[in-house]
């Protein structure tokens, strides 16, 4: 079990139950999923793509899937079926393990770090955080790195509020700026 895992089970979980006074410990927030995302744009440039997918499985321990867009855009010189990004969505042990290397590795790694956005909920206690860089990521070997791929974090929760979804994150140890 990691050690997120099991500090959530242990401590976070009675603490918000007897807290926020749930009647049932299936009302406490949990974090069900956490989708990590790269858009690269269209594929003309198979490379950057390779690295894409490399990079993310690098950094994820997972497979990332290729999406595809759904509908053509002229203006964009997008087609139907055209890859456009790579999409990894993370559960269970691999979930706890990348939130506790991304809070406590990979996050302080940023330059001029200050604590991120507590604002980025969507109104339903989900949570999502973009980076500009991969090289944060201790997996990563910056000599083979030819391109700088950005990525989008969504963190999903059961919490029916940005209160409760802030404070969920915030006990896990999710660097808020105050």
């Amino acid at each position: 079990m990691s050690v997120l895992m099991h500090t959530y089970r242990n401590d976070i979980l009675p603490e918000l139950r007897t807290k926020r006074n749930y009647g049932n410990v299936q009302e406490v927030p949990k974090i069900t999923k956490i989708v990590v995302s790269s858009g690269i744009g269209s594929d003309k440039d198979r490379e950057v793509f390779d690295e894409a997918l490399r990079t993310l499985a690098d950094i994820v321990g997972q497979r990332p899937m290729i999406t595809k867009a759904k509908i053509s855009v002229a203006g964009f010189k997008l087609r139907e079926g055209q890859n456009v990004g790579v999409a990894v969505t993370l559960r269970g042990q691999r979930m706890y393990d990348f939130l506790y290397r991304l809070i406590n590795v990979a996050l302080p790694r940023v330059r001029d770090f200050r604590g991120v956005s507590s604002t980025a909920f969507d109104g339903a206690g989900n949570y999502s955080l973009g980076l500009n860089e991969q090289s944060i990521f201790t997996e990563i070997d910056l000599d083979k790195m030819k391109y700088t791929i950005g990525m989008n974090i969504t963190i999903v929760t059961t919490a029916k509020t940005n209160d409760e979804g802030l404070e969920l994150l915030t006990m896990l140890g999710m660097p808020f700026a105050h």
